[in-house]
């Protein structure tokens, strides 16, 4: 028997308030039939369920098409409008022409047109300063409604942060809503169904406003990066059993009043006094004599957008594993907590204790050797919560507007009994499903990649940022660029990164440079990002294309693509991007390498080649065969002046480096290097490289290879020089923020499977292993964030969270494992089952759903027995290919076969090799 069910529009069940205007639809069929695929759908939608069940749909109705199409399907029916819901099923032919039909399924549009909205801006009269924070305002406004209501929505958004509650219960369970845009461009806004808040007679609507992203710090410099306070921009659209229309808008007919919500930043930290608290104050009947009236603004020209991506919510709770260590007998009592994981969110605060008695959370990764919170890795951000007690018998308190990073909770002057249960951690991230599972045999490989999928949930807070401690925390283009491949192994990041694209349209500067942070607002920063950073325009989108088959991500975003590539085009003399001469930025180089400084203009021109390469194959997808022509020959261009400038035996230049280019290159590699000490290794001699121009780096050496930037006679002396440095560092990486995400893949994929093991087994630093050794739970951001020699490194740049060497996850799942999608059938429409065991590894399991179903390749050597269990969903095909030289005797499901690559339809496939 055939299900088709998992329903989705724009990669959501039955998403509310999306204002894609033709919505992309996709399921999936269960079975456990081997072969089993689609071979026609039909479509019906309908504006009202009944029309699904007649077949009397009003809206549209595909008949039956002859596909095997089953992940974005276009609607393609009546134009759709403001607030309509559409219901939809499918009914699905299979290989044996029987049908299966699913439940019906929903979506409803949002507000289309900006002449929708009646609402006005409204907030209080305090805005604080580049430094002093604000109380938070409390805003309500009672309305009467004449009869029972038959349905209501909530269209709502802010400058800052909102917390909506209806008749004294809160709207939702979104956190740190409306998320972060480039507030000055667009602003997105959330629908809620609040049908069962809202009856007949008297309500009272209130809102809690914090200053978020849009007001409070960002980055490392002041507040008020976009606006001056938080502000309310709400609609609430009622419709009664009579018919009748009722309309509730934000405006000068509101009141607000500073209550017990003292302050709130997300570097800073929360304050709360409970006994400023206003009880009922988001109820009817309340008196708010005392309170003001509202001010209102003027409305701030930006666009107004649905919320289609993902939305930060509370996602899992952690209890305190140890502790709580402390002085309970000092005057003032201090504990520490150890949570036992390096996490994002903040903590619940449970307790009783006099009115008035004030205690102090303070939050940090890691401890000092005393004991002590390690605190000055944070730089200005306080991460301090603070909450006042009212002395009415048990409190219970956590924050609104702010999250920390932090493993360690300090706990300062409660003064009644401490337990493991005086707080709960709360662990925040934007809601995406955990899609991939990666494990083996080795526990300090399944805790690396525990610590990647942590250091993911913790960095990826409606944008993917750096670091969640410290004063940061921005969304800087480098850094998601080598970690999407992994990312996408193990979560489902498709909406998160599709609303991150649009953000980087939105950051496009004129000339069509990408800054180096998105949303892009830090004053000090450079406009452009430099190679690899910047590039993200590009590979981003690739990456969300090839792992879910989305190729409107590509349309979306192509003419980004197109503007940046001109960009960098005429930055890039004689196909050389940031050559020494070149006045504007460098980069920021092979960030954080150990003694191995990759010159900016080999970074530089390789990236400018793997762009024209992804260009042409995205321009020849998207049917613009002459852009396809042009960018593919504007990669062998590049690739031609690749080898002729920094190839041993060419005509490669030779001229010394500007004194002014020198500079900037010295002090950027004083940044990176922080205090390591350059090694000698004495003269190295390359028979790929230039070695007048430069010392070959292990990062110069990957680039060229993976990005097939090499002669083909000189790729296997190119492996032989980058292992040969590799031993030389006793088989250690180089590499840093460019190099490491391809290493491995670029030895396994060369023949050095061996050393690709050396390097991923390695527990000494630099390695992945070695702050697992360390008893880290998260990615680390420098490979010695902490040593037993030297202690900690840099204070000013050291977060112990920060997945960009967490990249190592893709070839966890793609070599270890052997799962891997098929770049020409996209989103693992057909895939690749090739798995490499080695490194000491007696079995090792990837796991992934797919928008087909989940996908599974299990493998286990033992006795000279290798044995592979593979799981293709219904609808896909794969490719399994056994590692060779393994045994001479295969079976699969228990009969016998011969060769070792299979190409295969849905199914569960036992491989016995022996």
């Amino acid at each position: 028997m055939t299900e088709i069910n998992h329903l989705i529009c724009e990669y959501r069940s039955n998403p509310l308030g999306i204002d894609v205007t033709k919505p992309r639809l996709g399921w999936q069929m269960q079975t456990d039939r081997q072969g089993a695929r689609q071979t026609a759908y039909r479509i019906l939608a309908a504006s009202t369920p009944e029309g699904l069940h007649n077949e009397d749909a009003d809206l549209w109705d595909t008949g039956r098409i002859e596909s095997d199409q089953s992940i974005h399907v276009p609607y393609k029916g009546l134009s759709l409008t403001s607030r309509q819901r559409v219901y939809w099923c499918v009914i699905v032919w299979d290989e044996t022409d029987e049908a299966s039909q699913s439940a019906p399924a929903w979506f409803e549009m949002g507000l289309l047109d900006q002449a929708d909205w009646q609402a006005e801006w409204i907030g209080g009269e305090l805005r604080g300063g580049p430094r002093s924070t604000i109380p938070a305002p409390y805003l309500r406004k009672s309305f009467m409604l004449p009869a029972p209501v038959q349905s209501a929505r909530l269209y709502t958004t802010a400058i800052g942060l909102y917390e909506c509650s209806m008749n004294g219960e809160i709207i939702g369970d979104d956190i740190f809503t409306p998320g972060w845009t480039d507030y000055q461009t667009r602003i997105q806004y959330q629908v809620y169904d609040v049908t069962e808040l809202i009856h007949q007679g008297e309500n009272t609507f209130g809102a809690i406003l914090g200053d978020g992203w849009a007001v409070g710090h960002v980055g490392w410099g002041n507040r008020q990066q976009y606006y001056e306070r938080p502000c309310l921009f709400a609609q609430l659209e009622v419709t009664l059993e009579d018919g009748s229309q009722h309309i509730i808008v934000t405006d000068a007919s509101w009141k607000y009043h500073y209550g017990p919500l003292l302050e709130n930043d997300f570097q800073m930290g929360e304050s709360y006094d409970a006994r400023l608290e206003m009880p009922g104050w988001n109820e009817s009947g309340f008196n708010d004599d005392a309170w003001s009236y509202v001010e209102t603004f003027d409305n701030p020209e930006v666009v107004l957008v649905a919320t289609n991506g993902p939305t930060v919510k509370r996602i899992e709770e952690v209890k305190p594993i140890s502790g709580p260590d402390g002085e309970a007998n000092s005057n003032r009592p201090r504990y520490i907590f150890d949570m036992g994981q390096n996490m994002v969110g903040y903590v619940r605060l449970k307790g009783s204790a006099p009115a008035g008695t004030t205690v102090v959370l303070r939050f940090a990764e890691v401890l000092n050797p005393d004991g002590s919170l390690y605190t000055t890795n944070l730089r200005q951000a306080r991460a301090t919560d603070s909450y006042t007690f009212k002395g009415e018998g048990e409190e219970i308190w956590q924050p609104r507007f702010t999250f920390h990073g932090f493993r360690y909770v300090e706990l300062n002057g409660y003064p009644g009994e401490v337990t493991t249960e005086t707080i709960t951690g709360v662990v925040v991230h934007s809601e995406m499903a955990q899609t991939g599972d990666f494990e083996c045999s080795d526990p300090l490989l399944n805790q690396l990649q525990h610590n990647i999928v942590w250091g993911q949930k913790g960095n990826f807070v409606d944008v993917p940022t750096d670091c969640p401690q410290r004063d940061e925390r921005l969304g800087w283009t480098g850094d998601i660029q080598v970690f999407v491949r992994t990312a996408a192994f193990n979560m489902d990041i498709a909406g998160f990164m599709t609303k991150w694209a649009r953000d980087v349209r939105d950051a496009q500067g004129e000339a069509g440079n990408i800054p180096p942070v998105v949303p892009h607002m830090i004053s000090e920063l450079r406009e452009d990002g430099g190679p690899a950073w910047a590039d993200a325009a590009i590979i981003c989108p690739w990456t969300i294309y090839t792992c879910y088959g989305d190729v409107r991500i590509l349309e979306e975003n192509y003419d980004v693509m197109k503007r940046y590539m001109d960009f960098i085009i005429e930055a890039s003399p004689g196909y050389i991007r940031c050559a020494p001469d070149y006045e504007g930025w460098l980069g920021f180089g092979d960030w954080l390498s150990i003694n191995a400084d990759t010159p900016r203009d080999l970074i530089g021109t390789a990236f400018l080649a793997y762009d024209a390469d992804l260009m042409s194959r995205i321009a020849g997808l998207l049917g613009y065969a002459d852009d396809a022509v042009t960018y593919l020959n504007l990669f062998e261009a590049a690739r031609q002046a690749f080898q002729n400038r920094f190839l041993a035996g060419t005509q490669a230049e030779k001229e010394a480096l500007s004194e002014g280019a020198l500079r900037m290159i010295e002090d950027a590699d004083s940044i990176s290097r922080g205090n390591l000490q350059a090694v000698d290794y004495g003269p190295i001699a390359s028979e790929v490289f230039n070695t007048d121009l430069f010392t070959p780096t292990q990062t110069a050496y990957i680039l060229a290879l993976h990005f097939n930037l090499l002669p083909e006679d000189l790729r296997s002396q190119a492996v032989d020089e980058l292992v040969s440095d590799i031993e030389r560092r006793d088989r250690h990486l180089s590499t840093g923020f460019v190099g490491s995400p391809y290493l491995p893949h670029v030895l396994s994929e060369n023949g050095r499977l061996d050393v690709a093991y050396a390097l991923l087994n390695q527990k000494t630093w630099p390695s992945w292993l070695y702050a697992v050794t360390q008893g880290a739970t998260t990615i680390w951001e420098r490979w010695d964030g902490w040593t037993e020699e030297n202690g900690f490194q840099d204070p000013g740049m050291n977060s112990f969270n920060h997945y960009a060497y967490g990249a190592i996850g893709a070839w966890l799942y793609n070599t270890v494992a052997g799962l891997e999608v098929d770049t020409s059938q996209p989103g693992y429409k057909h895939f690749l089952v090739q798995p490499k065991p080695g490194g000491g590894l007696n079995d090792a399991k990837a796991t992934l759903k797919t928008l087909y179903g989940e996908v599974t390749s299990q493998w286990q050597f033992a006795g000279g027995t290798f044995k592979l269990n593979v799981t293709i969903p219904p609808n896909t095909s794969a490719t399994v290919i056994l590692p060779p030289d393994i045994g001479q005797e295969v079976t699969i499901n228990g009969d016998p076969v011969r060769g070792n690559a299979f190409d295969l339809l849905a199914g569960h496939y036992a491989f016995k090799v022996m």
